[in-house]
């Protein structure tokens, strides 16, 4: 099948890199000529593991191209992919525009004799395929494009094997009118051969309506915020009682009910998703007169996490970090990724140096996104180093944020020769055992760790 692709982002280029890798014939459309060119030339504009080795294997085998001309794009197009992104606003609603923007030039492009799907990939509030199937009828009254849902589950640092290994495909179809359903039979149709290769028995494909698809998405990454909060909640409660967090999260994980994934207690979300959408989330709720007052509440509790580090270290040194070396260990929101969105590592560090503080910091991928996020000012305090042993050596402190599997292996007798002046460990995710890093020398505070 011939398919276009519009939006070069992760979730676009990932798209578009899996099903050429299915077979099919993909065109990738961005308005952005200078990144069009950078990704034919095999440069990824982020970190994804397996993503630059699939893209470049595509193009040779020519079923992989990419262009900012869209109208080609279109006409050639059996199905159109929309995977623009939907940031948050202030408020915490998405911003729609060039979901909708895409839509237009959609109904625009396509002959009234050409049946065309048009699947929305990005993450949008509840309602957002309606008014697109409204917006294809305002714009061209003839046109028989049809809108489907079809939301993503993308893992950052494994987003290749989740589209190729999905738990489920999820698809939403109109299913409040009686009208063209000919049409809309054929569009779920076409979809099904879209993903022919990835259907499994023990994959669910399932068919509901817009609407309910698109909340699939919303309440699938707010429960799994919402128990990262719950578990730094507790951990927090732990730290007070003496207790040990790891421990209780091990024992909660056994309850089949519960399960041990996302109960890793630390410094909190961050990324592209899950922040944006438990407000976003939130902010639908709202738009239909209802107060969720859980999913603010996760979104305030994951806010004051962030806090929770800092203030460690504050503590620690009595208020006193005033010229005081600290080392920063990862940067990025989470490991194998480069994505800074909202990571905690940035809102720690300023508070660091807000208390003047001088800042050593490493992370193996997300250096040079991370340093757009500071002030001059701020960067004037901050040393970014090109391996862990800079980063560590000679320094008073060491705070690891980010679990990158490097940190682990962290050498304690080692960094006693080269940082004699560093007594001490904070340890943001609780990748260190306590007696392990005391025994070295060294005091050990962790989240919620006895």
């Amino acid at each position: 099948m011939k398919i276009a692709i519009f939006g070069t982002g992760y979730v676009g280029l990932v798209t578009g890199a899996c099903l050429a890798n299915l077979g099919h014939h993909v065109t990738c459309v961005d308005i952005d000529e200078n990144k069009i060119n950078s990704i034919k030339q095999g440069i990824i504009p982020f970190y994804e593991p397996g993503l630059p080795k699939l893209v470049k294997n595509n193009i040779q085998k020519k079923r992989l191209q990419f262009t900012t001309d869209a109208k080609t794009a279109i006409n050639e197009a059996q199905a159109i992919f929309n995977c623009v992104g939907t940031p948050g606003k202030e408020d915490g609603s998405a911003n729609l525009e060039y979901v909708f923007q895409v839509t237009k030039t959609v109904a625009v492009h396509t002959p009234s004799d050409q049946f065309k799907i048009l699947i929305n990939k990005s993450t949008v509030p509840p309602g957002t395929a309606k008014s697109c199937q409204k917006l294809i009828k305002e714009t061209n009254p003839s046109s028989q494009v049809q809108i489907l849902s079809n939301p993503e589950f993308l893992k950052e640092g494994a987003a290749v094997h989740d589209f190729t290994h999905p738990d489920r495909i999820v698809v939403g179809t109109n299913q409040t009118t009686t009208k063209n359903n000919e049409l809309i039979e054929k569009a779920k149709s076409l979809i099904r051969k879209i993903y022919l290769g990835r259907s499994r028995l023990y994959i669910p494909f399932i068919e509901t309506s817009w609407e309910t698809s698109e909340i699939i998405k919303y309440a699938s990454n707010a429960f799994l915020a919402t128990k990262i909060s719950f578990i730094n909640e507790v951990a927090n409660i732990a730290d007070i009682a003496n207790a040990d967090i790891k421990v209780i999260a091990q024992a909660m994980g056994m309850d089949y009910r519960i399960s041990s994934k996302f109960l890793g207690a630390g410094v909190g979300y961050g990324g592209s998703c899950f922040p944006k959408d438990v407000r976003a989330l939130a902010n639908t709720a709202k738009q239909f007169g209802y107060t969720a007052n859980l999913l603010t509440q996760v979104d305030l509790t994951n806010k004051a996490q962030k806090d929770v580090l800092p203030n460690k270290i504050l503590n620690y040194f009595q208020n006193k970090i005033e010229n005081k070396t600290i080392t920063v260990l990862g940067l990025s929101f989470k490991p194998k990724t480069s994505d800074m969105r909202e990571a905690p590592s940035t809102h720690i560090i300023k508070k660091l140096i807000q208390n003047g503080a001088k800042i050593k910091a490493y992370d193996p991928i997300a250096i040079e996104e991370a340093k757009h996020l500071f002030t001059e000012n701020e960067l004037q305090s901050i040393t970014f180093t090109q391996s862990q042993k800079d980063a560590t050596t000679n320094t008073e402190a060491i705070a690891l944020i980010t679990e990158w599997d490097e940190f682990r292996t962290l050498d304690f007798e080692s960094l006693k020769i080269e940082a004699p002046n560093c007594h001490v460990i904070f340890d943001g995710r609780n990748i260190y055992e306590p007696d392990q890093v005391i025994e070295a020398g060294f005091d050990y505070v962790g989240i919620g760790r006895q």
